[in-house]
Formats: C-alpha cells, structure tokens, sequence
C-alpha cells in the first residue's frame, strides 16, 4: 500500500480542530448522558439514517435544515425523542438555540439515543451542555456520555501516513448494543477527520462501506428510530488521498460495527456467518442476514450447539435460490454437510461444540450456485437479553 495506518490513543487529540467530552445531566441515574463534538472551523457534513418509517426527532431536524456544514453536534442518552411529532423538532431548536447564546455555533446539530415516546428533558440538557468546555479533547468521555445498555465505550483512530510523509488523522465514535438490525448504519456513529475530503464524495462513501459494516450486523433484528451515522471533515491537515481514506474510513466503520455485536445486549459470542456460492450478491446477503437474525441459531449459539439444521433451515426459509445437493456447511473449519451428505457424527459433533465454545468464530455455507458472496456478524441470544430489554425502562 502506498499508505501506513497508525492506532492513536485518545483518538480526538490527534484529529485536527476536533474536540469532544461529556458531562452528567441527570438523565441516567449516574454517569455521563450528554455530550458534543466540535470543530473550531465548520465541517462539511454527510450522515446516513435509518430507513424505519418512524425516524425520530433528531433525524427530522437535520434534514429540515439540510445540513451540509456544521461545527457542533450534541448528543444525549436515555431519551431518543422519536414519536414526539413537531413538539420534538422544536424542542431541539430550543436547546440548540440555547447553547448559541454561549458558544460559536454554526449549523449546530443534535443526536439522540434511548426511550421512544418521551419528550426531551430541555432544561437538565441546557444546563448541563452549557457547561461544556469545547477545547476538551475527552474521547472516552464522550464515548461514554452516548452509551445506554453499552457495557463498553465504543472508538478508534488512526493516523494516516501517506508514502510522501505527509498525513491525516480519523477518528470514529458509535454507541449501541440492542436494536441493532440496521438498514443503513447502527444506533449512532460519530466519524470525524482533519483530511480534505471533496464534499461529493462523502455521503456515497459512508453509503458504501455501511453496506460491509453496519449494515452488515444484528443483534436482534430491530432497526431504531435513530439509527444515524454523521461523518465530518474539517480539512485542516490540507491532505487526502482516496485510496488511503477510503481504506482508513472502512476499517474505522468495520471496527465498530463488530464492537457493537460483541456487546450485543448479554451477548457472549461474535460470530460470522460467511455466504459464498450463491447465484448472486443480493441472494447471499440475504442468507447471511437471515442467520444473524434468526432466533433458533441465536439460541443454539447461545447453547453452544452445533445444529446445523437449523443454518441449512433458515437459507432454505429465506427465499433464496437454493440447493440442498449443492450446500455445504462448516462450523469453524469443521465440515457437518456437504453436498447433500450428512457428516454430522459423533466425532464432529465434539469438535463443532469446541469452535462454538469460543467467543468469536465463523460459520461458513457455500451454496454451490454461482460466485455471490456476503457476510454478516451476529451474535448469540440468551437470557440476559430478556433481563436487559424487559427492565429498560426502570
């Protein structure tokens, strides 16, 4: 490659002209449920979102306003305000409209994640957010300040070196653990770079690699009100390379596509489910996100069970074309059916349970039909689940 990645610790300090941190509100019952991010110049702005009929407050701002530059995203926990018809937008001028009093604002935009159908606390927010420091450099806080059933903050960054030395920084943030069946992106994804990116090419990269990553991962086969992923490019560094960005941008969003799965909530194994040999792309992707969703395999990842009746079940229910003379399954690097032949005994059966006692594995079916290929990640379903979505109110 004619580019070197470089891991950075506290992603926001090396990203040119970006802060970020967050502060408690009181919207949860301890820790931090607000936050921001700001460029001390405006940014263009490109964001995806999600495809519910039913997209919340936040998202119907943003596009009201058709936002292409911004300096200023804040973002809060704990209340989506989706399902808040017109009073949600308005709430948001209000709060927006605040903070411009105190802090130079251009084109501020607001986020939001957690309970539907509830109006957005304006005053703990106001107050808190006023409070901010926009020459914090804080990515954990942040991190945090967007989490609501998140077990673990969510972000990464790189430095980009480009082979004549000179160099840009990117940095992404997401937040989300369930609801996650996205038709486009994840709970929420913050991407932010000092790179000159060309405007015209933001949105159809963030378009394309959220087909590989996000929107290639479930949890439960729940798609949010709020799904959104924001990408920012201030152009400080004066530097981008196409190649080298689009490289680093995929890695970033794939990162914290399978952060989100591996924290799935009560989740305890990341597994791949790799499509090849279907009559196309479409047919594969199909497949591979039947898997991810299905209850019956989630369950049996949960178990630990090498069932392999119920893969070859759900592809088979999934609409696709399909062969079962053709088909052939691998549990890790174990073969259990192939091409119409059983394989699945007692020996195989001991060493399928091995792989699925592992916290991350493969699944791999090769359809046997053409040269379509896709693979989706997901995540095994237990009783914590249940726990977690059945007190996620109190």
């Amino acid at each position: 490659m004619r580019f070197q990645l470089f891991p950075i610790q506290n992603p926001i300090e090396h990203v040119q002209g970006f802060y970020c941190d967050g502060v408690m509100a009181g919207l949860k019952k301890n820790g931090l449920d607000v936050g921001f991010l700001y460029s001390d110049t405006p940014a263009h702005v490109a964001a995806i979102f999600t495809r519910n009929r039913f997209q919340a407050a936040p998202i119907k701002h943003f596009q009201k306003n058709a936002i292409q530059t911004s300096n200023f995203i804040l973002v809060n926990s704990k209340n989506a305000n989706a399902m808040t018809g017109e009073e949600g937008i308005e709430d948001i001028e209000e709060v927006l409209s605040s903070l411009q009093t105190k802090f130079p604002l251009h084109n501020p935009i607001m986020s939001s994640t957690g309970v539907i159908g509830v109006r957005l606390p304006k005053e703990k927010i106001i107050n808190a957010a006023l409070s901010f420091d926009l020459n914090a450099q804080n990515s954990e806080n942040f991190a945090k300040a967007i989490m609501t059933t998140d077990t673990f903050p969510k972000y990464m960054g790189f430095k980009v070196e480009l082979e004549d030395g000179t160099s840009f920084h990117i940095a992404g943030f997401a937040k989300g653990a369930g609801m996650i069946n996205p038709t486009m992106a994840t709970m929420l994804c913050f991407i932010v770079t000092d790179a000159k990116v060309p405007e015209e090419v933001m949105k159809p990269l963030l378009q394309k690699h959220a087909q590989t990553t996000f929107n290639a991962i479930s949890v439960d086969g729940d798609t949010s009100t709020n799904d959104s992923v924001f990408l920012m490019a201030n152009g400080k560094s004066e530097v981008y390379e196409k190649e080298a960005f689009e490289y680093a941008l995929h890695t970033i969003m794939h990162h914290l596509a399978l952060q989100i799965v591996k924290d799935g909530e009560g989740a305890n194994k990341l597994v791949a489910f790799k499509i090849t040999g279907a009559a196309n792309d479409k047919d594969a992707q199909i497949a591979a996100k039947a898997l991810t969703n299905s209850l019956l395999v989630k369950t049996a990842l949960f178990g630990e069970d090498p069932n392999w009746g119920r893969i070859a079940s759900t592809i088979g229910a999934s609409g696709i074309e399909c062969d079962e003379k053709k088909l052939t399954i691998a549990i890790g690097d174990i073969v259990v059916y192939e091409r119409g032949r059983n394989l699945f005994d007692d020996a195989r059966e001991k060493k399928a349970h091995i792989v699925m006692k592992q916290d991350e594995f493969v699944i791999h079916c090769d359809l046997g039909l053409g040269d379509g290929k896709f693979t989706a990640y997901g995540c095994d379903l237990g009783y914590e689940y249940v726990k977690i979505n059945a007190e996620y109110r109190t």
